[in-house]
Formats: structure tokens, sequence, C-alpha cells
């Protein structure tokens, strides 16, 4: 299974990277995690949001492969639990797609991107920083694969 994290924002600090290498390199064989990373749109100090947006949003769907299933990390969608995460890692092995998860700038998505995506998720409803939600990602989706598995790792 392939699972591609489309990721719009600029360079993370060494932290993360270390953080998100670590994650993937824990994750079984046939599960293969990869990161997309889009630049942010020019944004200043009479910048015009709504056209930053769009053209994020505009390069976030040009790096979906055709037939992906889309998921969008968005505040409204749904909140998940680890165990729930699982029981979507499970469907979406079976489905037997590409997962495209979709984190978009610090404006959120352009509403084109919503529209395209099959599901909704929402990771808090806390407001997290792009650094701690490719972290987060990433130990979600092992943690998943962990409990599919039925190893250890996932104690409550």
């Amino acid at each position: 299974m392939k699972v591609r994290l489309v990721s719009v924002g600029g360079r993370m600090p060494d932290w993360v990277e270390t953080a998100w290498t670590d994650y993937v390199k824990r994750l079984p064989r046939e599960f293969r995690l990869e990161l997309i990373e889009l630049p942010l749109a020019p944004r200043g100090k009479n910048a015009d949001i709504a056209r930053a947006k769009q053209h994020e949003g505009e390069r976030v769907l040009k790096a979906i492969p055709e037939q992906s299933r889309i998921v969008a990390l968005d505040e409204r969608g749904e909140h998940w639990s680890s165990l729930d995460l699982a029981d979507q890692l499970k469907r979406w092995q079976a489905d037997a797609r590409e997962v495209c998860l979709l984190v978009g700038g610090p404006d959120g998505h352009a509403p084109e991107v919503i529209q395209k995506a099959q599901q909704k998720w929402a990771l808090s409803k806390l407001t997290l920083p792009h650094a701690l939600v490719r972290v987060l990602l990433a130990e979600q989706l092992y943690r998943a694969t962990t409990l599919l598995a039925g190893h250890p790792y996932h104690r409550a």
C-alpha cells in the first residue's frame, strides 16, 4: 500500500525530518509513505488569501495521481481514534488504491480540494503547526500498522 502525504508548506526544522524519517523506517515493507512538499503561494502585507489558496489548491490537485483515494485533513472533518485510523487503513488496503493525505497551507484548503476529497479527517480540535502535523501523521500511521499486526506498540 502506498500513502502519499501532499503538504503545502515551507522547509521544516531538522527535528521534523528526523522524526518523519524514523517513523517511515519503522513502517512495514508493504506500506510505503511518501512526502510531497509543495511551496506556499506568496503572502505579503496585502495578500489576496483566496487567490493564494486557489494557487495552492491547483498545485495540490496536480500532485494527486489518477484513481487515488483523497483524504483532506480539515478542521471540519471526522475525528478518528487510533483504532478508527487502523480500521480506515484496513479499508484503504482492501480498496487497493493509492491514498493521498492532503495538508493545506496556513489558510486551509481551496474549495476545489475539499470538494474532490472522498474523506475529510480532523486530527484534532486544536490548531496544530504543520511541523507537528507531519510527525503526528507519520506516528499515527505507524501506530495503525502495528495495531493491524497485533504488535504491542499500542497499549491503550
